[in-house]
């Protein structure tokens, strides 16, 4: 029999006190730590994706995170009609849909009831009963919101007394949106647990309100709105302010914020097209959208204008008046969606900035993963680089997705950045795109101050070659090399490209200016290659098409160094189509000189060749073709003959067993530089740049970041 989930069930005295953002960095945590983690809703409004019928979107942005395996029917527990009608038969009910998640998963999420139904003492009580049936120790989420400490203190007093009375057992508490500048004052008034609970630990989170800033297509609903002009993607964009802009164009310009709404008559044509030349103006804040009210639409000589205009900022039309429109407007209230990103990463920011995880998870008991998932090494990516973080230089700045990666990076204080290209531009499209990076500096490559410097410096490393100054000024504004320059001068740690160009174009300026670490013939490439238990290292896979034995042999070396850096173990197969001593001819020779240079140059290095991929893999097919090697069978680093075998060999294996690819990998270059595939996704890129962090952290750098 399967031992029971760990399970953890998050529940508040009240509503609207953030415990779903709360139970998504919990969701995250334990996705660190469990193979499979399973969530679980008690009382929904629907107990399914009925067509017509409001979900729980709660379920489904939980349900979103790549942990998490189940179908929004198999999470739910019961209705509040069920509660109602019969509140014993509804507990029996959820207690047995509990444990068919529980059956599937190592660690399961509760998330307690949302007091939108029916709300006041009772519903606390419930939610402890469902809690001590379901045997889930509960976690108490209460809201610091216009609450002082001592507020927040009696609160959770009253809040853990009705628990313990209920017979729940109590994990911990966490304060939530507590007002910022009282939030050392909330954590010392917590600090010595509960009266009922005197050693019941304690965190407090303060208040993000962009967690609560309403979209503007959220908005659009609230009026009855309809889309005139402008981009529909940007209807996700959040709102963080709203104007009624019915007084003259002068004065309006001088009220305008990023991120506001405005609402304006729709007979005032002076002002919609004064909005729309002030949000693409440099100087003026960046919108988030246009109601024009009233049922007025501008007359057609100015809708022509406006149409060509052709605006990307959203301008919705309704026939409310300004009262109910600006009524409707302000009584939105912004959610923490699936496919709100931002506000996904602040949330997880803000629950491992202010919650001691690893506190938390030693009261649930979850013992340390032999496996390792893919979900778990791209948390310990993300988690190494946190740790001491490095200046990663982006030279794609007008790619969409490495604004939307950075906005990640940035929000999950993953690395620090620079991204090159022109200021304004870059920042406005990041505004428009709903996104934060204010924390990043933003270079343009075309900047004199180091324009001049750098081509001095490529001026002396490729004067062997007759490079002039003039020429060098050319060459160094291409992003490629100016980011390199940055890398080599240590006014960056390492370098991130490829989204937008090729590999060659990335990776070039590399070899003449940052070059090979001594005693390395030749830059490489690995790709770590995630399975469902294990993750192994397949080099060379994307750079060197036919290598010599003396390449190879660097290659393995500095795979097996690159192994190390991720914490995977060191076994090297040097692949070949035959085993040991059985074959014969070129392409085995090579291998198995390669491997002889492999144990002269590192001899600490477990290493075997020439040997197939299946006795290297197979612990049966090993016995019978190379007993008692200390590689044949458990192998961890691969290295292939030749760059067709092993890019077939990653992509047959990435397709066939589902394993999730991160890489390329560049290795043997003195300062790290990595390239990506033009089709990266956001993910791709995030992970890309955590590697290159913690490559930059076994390398030295000098010089100020830029």
């Amino acid at each position: 029999m399967s031992e029971p989930a760990r399970s953890v069930y998050i529940t508040s005295p009240e509503g609207e006190t953030g415990k779903s953002t709360v139970a998504l960095g919990l969701l995250d945590l334990l996705a660190r730590r469990a193979r499979n983690v399973g969530v679980f809703r008690p009382v929904a409004r629907t107990t399914s994706r009925v067509e017509g019928e409001e979900h729980d979107y709660v379920l489904e942005l939980l349900l979103a995170h790549d942990g998490v395996d189940l179908t929004y029917e198999e999470c739910v527990g019961v209705t509040y009609d069920e509660i109602h009608a019969d509140p014993e038969a509804a507990l029996a009910t959820i207690v047995a849909r509990y444990h068919d998640v529980a059956a599937k998963c190592e660690a399961v999420v509760v998330l307690g009831t949302d007091y939108t139904d029916v709300a006041g003492p009772t519903e606390l009580a419930y939610n402890a009963r469902i809690a001590a049936n379901l045997g889930a120790p509960v976690l108490l989420v209460v809201s610091g919101r216009d609450r002082t400490a001592a507020d927040v203190r009696q609160l959770v007093d009253v809040s853990v007394a009705e628990l313990v009375a209920n017979h729940a057992q109590l994990v911990g508490v966490i304060a939530n949106r507590c007002v910022p500048t009282s939030l050392e004052d909330v954590r010392a008034a917590l600090a010595d647990g509960t009266t009922a609970r005197p050693d019941l630990p304690a965190w407090a989170i303060p208040d993000e309100p962009f967690l609560t800033a309403p979209t503007v297509e959220a908005m659009m609903k609230a009026v009855n709105g309809r889309l005139s002009f402008g981009d529909r993607d940007l209807l996700k964009r959040e709102v963080l302010d709203v104007l009624v802009g019915a007084m003259n164009l002068e004065h309006l310009l001088e009220r305008l914020t990023d991120g506001a709404l405005v609402i304006t008559p729709g007979d005032r044509a002076e002002l919609l097209i004064g909005l729309i030349a002030a949000h693409s103006a440099p100087g003026f804040p960046s919108l988030a959208g246009i109601i024009l009210n009233g049922g007025f639409y501008p007359p057609p000589t100015s809708a022509d204008l406006v149409a060509d205009l052709d605006p990307r900022l959203p301008v919705i039309r309704t026939d409310m008046g300004t009262f109910r429109t600006a009524s409707a407007a302000a009584g939105v209230r912004g959610r923490v969606t699936k496919d709100s990103q931002r506000k996904i990463d602040t949330a997880l920011a803000l629950f491992e900035q202010n919650v001691d995880g690893e506190a938390l998870l030693s009261t649930l008991a979850l013992p340390r993963p032999t496996a390792v998932t893919p979900l778990m090494f791209e948390y310990e990516l993300l988690s190494r680089a946190r740790a001491d973080r490095k200046r990663i230089v982006l030279p794609e700045g007008s790619d969409d997705r490495i604004l939307r990666a950075a906005s990640t990076l940035l929000g999950r204080q993953v690395a620090d950045l620079t991204i090159l290209g022109d200021e304004k531009e870059v920042r406005a499209r990041a505004i428009e795109l709903g996104l934060n990076l204010e924390a990043a500096s933003v270079l343009s490559p075309h900047d004199p101050g180091y324009v001049d410097r750098f081509a001095q410096e490529y001026t002396r490393l490729r004067a062997h070659k007759g490079m002039t100054v003039e020429r060098a000024r050319e060459i160094v504004t291409d992003v490629s090399y100016f980011g390199t320059m940055m890398v080599h001068l240590g006014l960056a740690d390492g370098m991130v490209s490829g989204a937008a160009h090729t590999t060659a174009h990335t990776i070039r300026p590399s070899f003449e200016i940052i070059k090979t670490v001594p005693g390395v013939s030749v830059v490489s490439s690995v790709f770590l290659m995630c399975l469902q238990d294990r993750v192994l290292v397949y080099g060379d896979c994307a750079v060197n098409p036919d290598p010599t034995a003396t390449q190879l042999a660097d290659i393995a070396i500095s795979s097996a160094r690159t192994a190390s850096q991720f914490g995977v173990e060191q076994r090297i197969a040097m692949l070949s189509y035959s085993t040991g001593e059985s074959g014969t001819g070129v392409d085995v020779d090579k291998v198995r000189e390669a491997t002889s240079l492999v144990r002269e140059r590192a001899g600490d290095l477990f290493v075997e060749g020439p040997i197939q991929y299946d006795a290297a893999v197979d612990a049966s097919v090993a016995a019978s073709k190379m007993p008692g090697s200390d590689v044949a069978g458990k192998a961890t680093v691969f290295v292939f003959p030749d760059l067709n075998t092993g890019n077939n060999t990653y992509k047959a294996v990435q397709r066939s067993a589902g394993a999730v690819a991160i890489g390329p990998v560049l290795q043997g270059l003195n300062k790290p530089v990595n390239d990506l595939s033009r089709g990266a996704l956001v993910q791709d890129i995030v992970n890309t740049v955590a590697i290159t962090a913690i490559q930059a952290q076994t390398t030295s750098t000098d010089g100020d970041p830029a």
